[in-house]
Formats: C-alpha cells, structure tokens, sequence
C-alpha cells in the first residue's frame, strides 16, 4: 500500500499539470489604417508591352475570350475595345473572323491556325483575333453594318489598333481544296501585318 500512496501526489500533479491553460501569445503590433485615396492601376496603352507595361491575369484571359468560340451572347463592340486595347499596348492589327460555330469553313479555319505552329505564333505576334458571330441567333446586324458586304462565311476584317478598317477579305480566295492554302493565307497575314519597327 506504501508504493500506491506514494503514486497518488505524483498522479495528481500530472493531472492538474494537463488543465492549465497554454501561456497567452504575445500581443501582436497593430498596423494604423492606411485612408489614403486607391486608385486602380491603368494601363499606358501608348506603350508596348515589352517595355514593362505587361498585361494582367485579367487581360489576357479577355483576349483569349476574343477568339475563344462564336458566341452569340457576346457583345462585338465591348469585345472590339478589348480587342483595341490590346493591339495599341502590342503594336498589332485587329482581325474580326466573321461567322458561326454552324459554319464548317469557320472550323476549318481554325484548325488550319491551330495546326500550323509558324502560321500561329505569326498571327499571334501580329494580330489581336476576335471572332464576331452571326447565325441565327445573332446577326450583329447593328456592328456589321459598318463595314463591307460579306460574301461568305468565314469573312476576315483587317483592322489597325484604333480600330479602323484597312481590308475585307473573302476567305474563298484563300482556300485550296478543301482546305486553305499555307502560302496564300501565310502571304495575306503578312501583307496586312503592322510594319516593322
């Protein structure tokens, strides 16, 4: 019975040792509120983007929306100001690719881009590509008015960064087969690229 006697202090101890509450953190140092007017940052689109003034998250997610799909939900006069934007902070020419996610030509359009990695990374280097729809569900009518007859879907506007028409081009004459023809369409995007610095 002496041993166990002699365990309970040391038991107890234990036990209460487990109750206590942890020491309190010290105080951390409050910051004073910073009231000063923010401003947003904005962006100097006279500047080209390899000087610094480089697009955001935001931005390029905007642009890629441009040429993602032919939607007609989207808005072609917002998306040309995005489109302007971007092409006056790069030095790019706009290209408006006219037509509907019906449009078999439209596909093959873009998967002659898609597969042709030199075609592409000119394209990229030199335009800002914006896909306008027109299907049933939206002819554009009101934004398409301003430019030239359309012959045929696809249809291509060349535009400069302020968004001025410099040509319309039926696709037709850029097809071989059935498909585009490399040297010719390569020919027309560099014909209509901006000018070499």
């Amino acid at each position: 019975m002496k041993i166990l006697f002699g365990a309970i202090p040391l038991l107890l101890t234990v036990a209460l040792a487990g109750c206590n509450p942890p020491p309190a953190p010290a105080p951390e140092k409050v910051q004073p509120l910073d009231t000063s007017e923010q401003k947003a940052p904005v962006a100097d689109t006279s500047q080209p983007v390899a000087s610094g003034n480089t697009p955001t998250a935001a931005d390029i997610a905007a642009v890629a929306g441009l040429n993602a799909q032919f939607d007609p939900a989207r808005d072609p006069v917002a998306d040309l100001e995005t489109a302007k934007v971007e092409a006056q902070r790069g030095g790019k020419r706009i290209m408006l690719d006219v037509g509907g996610e019906w449009c078999s030509w439209c596909h093959l359009l873009d998967a002659f881009m898609e597969g042709d990695s030199e075609i592409r990374r000119f394209r990229d280097a030199n335009y800002v590509w914006m896909k306008v729809n027109y299907s049933e569900d939206n002819e554009n009518k009101a934004f398409l008015s301003r430019f030239p007859e359309i012959k045929g879907y696809p249809h291509l506007f060349v535009l400069d960064g302020e968004g001025q028409l410099l040509h319309s081009q039926f696709t037709g004459e850029l097809e071989k087969g059935k498909g585009y023809d490399r040297a010719k369409f390569f020919a027309f995007l560099k014909q209509w690229a901006p000018p070499a610095k």
